[in-house]
């Protein structure tokens, strides 16, 4: 017996579709084995969702189950894929309708049931959009994924309520989308004199190019900077998609905000923390989270050269 949940992998910021398949053997010999390039996190769901469904009132098989992370090329980790994996061994073993099973999921169980926050609700929630599927995520991740148009995003808090809400039943409703955050930090309208200052700014955001500004320490060189993103055009949705999924990725959520963003480095950052890297899963840098609005590189002069 066999069936599939798709879940995602994040390739940089990129959410990547990943199948969970499960297969059911047909002779009783108890195992549980997980491949597709798990990490250790991975490996040790067996426990987990294997708990989880005694717990909530699901028997474990008493079969060879092998579940399968595709495509198996591609590096998984964390424990977001305990959800899908339970899910899809429930519709194997034909304890579910195979219907719970066409969703995007993600979220880590625990051994009482319970599903935990993870990342990549975001992403789960455009690869659902792709997909035409509904998505099912941790309710304390939920986010910003409730503001992807065309999908249908459900916070669930156990592994019961991702079934029901699998089958169409939820038992909780996604929050509403707040309206979007205002730009914060200083109004160029509030600034008096500069006036060189002032037109510079504006040519440089009209026409998207890059400043340079030279001035007596107290000049206002900061001050001025921090005013850019204010006179930026709001993000559009696709950008803010893209700056969403940036900052997800690096664990910093941004609300529902269009405002441009905008990153000013102490000139000691290292150089993984401007461009992004790190061991293990890497994360994005101080550039890619300025992506579509302002990056301040202060006292430029003191930053080292390897990294300009």
């Amino acid at each position: 017996m066999f069936d599939s949940v798709t879940s995602i992998a994040l390739v940089g910021v990129e959410p990547r579709p990943v199948n969970v398949e499960a297969h059911i053997g047909s002779r009783a010999n108890e195992s549980f084995v997980i491949v597709g390039l798990p990490d250790v996190a991975v490996r040790e769901a067996r426990e987990r969702v294997r708990s989880a469904m005694q717990i909530s009132g699901y028997e474990f098989p008493n079969r060879r189950v092998v579940v399968n992370l595709s495509p198996a090329d591609l590096p998984k980790g964390g424990s977001a894929y305990d959800l899908p994996i339970a899910l899809a061994i429930l519709a194997a073993a034909r304890l579910i309708p195979a219907e719970a099973a066409k969703v995007v999921a993600l979220g880590e169980l625990a051994l009482d049931g319970s599903v935990r926050a993870v990342r990549g609700a975001l992403g789960a929630a455009v690869a659902a959009r792709r997909l035409g599927r509904m998505c099912l995520v941790p309710g304390s991740s939920v986010g910003e994924a409730v503001a992807i148009d065309d999908v249908d995003v459900y916070p669930v808090d156990t592994l019961n309520s991702a079934i029901q809400a699998a089958l169409g039943n939820p038992t909780a409703a996604a929050p509403g989308v707040s309206a979007h955050e205002a730009a914060s930090g200083p109004d160029l309208a509030g600034v008096r004199g500069q006036a060189a200052a002032r037109r510079a700014l504006e040519v440089a955001a009209a026409g998207g190019h890059h400043l340079l500004m030279v001035g007596a320490p107290g000049s206002g060189k900061t001050m001025m900077a921090r005013c850019l993103p204010g006179i930026l055009p709001p993000l559009a949705v696709e950008d803010r998609l893209e700056v969403s999924l940036a900052w997800a990725a690096a664990g910093r959520p941004r609300g529902q905000s269009d405002s441009p963003p905008y990153r000013s480095p102490h000139h000691s950052a290292t150089l993984a923390a401007m461009i992004g890297g790190g061991s293990g899963v890497p994360q994005p840098g101080e550039v890619t989270l300025a992506h579509r609005g302002v990056l301040f590189l202060d006292e430029l002069g003191e930053f080292p050269t390897h990294i300009l």
